[in-house]
């Protein structure tokens, strides 16, 4: 929680000094910032629009049983999709995004029959997050809000394996919906942003563990964590 805290707070330093950028100087042709836009809620406010987005996933997990693993780390990764926002005021806004988002983990799994020695799990998820945005500068906002994601496909090692129902064979399954938490901080220049997010999944993603067949090593109880850097580009606004 530290690397995170230092890596939001160098974002959030980044971002006001984008934001403190004199409004005299002149800007490149053809691009806008923040305060070009219409104030408030019409076609033509910096609140509201959709663009594409993506870039850098720092994942690992966390939770009781995240001792049980060894040599854990971090799985750097990406992330991409896209985002709509719908403006409320001039502060405040809503914005949904769905991501393709690659996570997951390195580490020695105790309770692993398929692989053995420290590897790479990887869980693709597409996440649906709707964050409330507020404006507390004017090309800075901050972002808070709840997270879903659906597990697609899971790859332990070399071997990739079922989401369900695989405990007659390995002993364990993973679970495919995860739900959560994203905050973070966005700083926008003309139609481009670029933010930092902090994302906490509250599920478990493994379940069903069968202790008799991984060698009574709890394994169910970690959960997702990660790290997001991105770059956006608006289509509109």
């Amino acid at each position: 929680m530290k690397h995170v805290a230092l890596l939001l707070a160098g974002c959030a330093l980044s971002a006001t000094a984008l934001a403190q950028t004199p409004t005299e100087a002149p800007r490149v042709s053809g691009l806008r910032s923040s305060t070009d836009y219409a104030p408030g809620t019409g076609s033509d406010s910096r609140n509201n629009g959709f663009g594409i987005k993506g870039g850098f996933t720092a994942a690992n997990f966390r939770g009781d049983d995240k001792k049980n693993f060894g040599n854990e780390g971090i799985y750097n990764t990406f992330h991409a999709g896209v985002y709509a926002q719908f403006g409320f005021n001039d502060k405040f806004s809503i914005q949904p995004e769905v991501l393709y988002s690659r996570q997951g983990f390195k580490g020695d799994n105790p309770a692993s029959t398929s692989q053995t020695g420290t590897y790479t799990t990887r869980l693709d998820y597409v996440q649906v997050p709707v964050l409330l945005v507020y404006n507390f500068l004017d090309n800075v906002s901050v972002h808070v809000g709840p997270q879903v994601s659906l597990l697609t496909k899971v790859k332990e090692g070399d071997r990739e394996r079922k989401i369900a129902d695989e405990n007659d064979t390995y002993g364990y399954s993973y679970n495919s919906l995860d739900y959560g938490l994203a905050a973070g901080v966005e700083a926008r220049v003309g139609p481009a942003r670029v933010g930092g997010r902090y994302t906490a999944g509250f599920a478990d993603i493994i379940q069903d563990q069968n202790l008799a067949k991984t060698g009574n090593t709890a394994i169910t109880n970690i959960k997702n964590g990660m790290f997001q850097v991105y770059l956006g580009i608006g289509i509109s606004n």
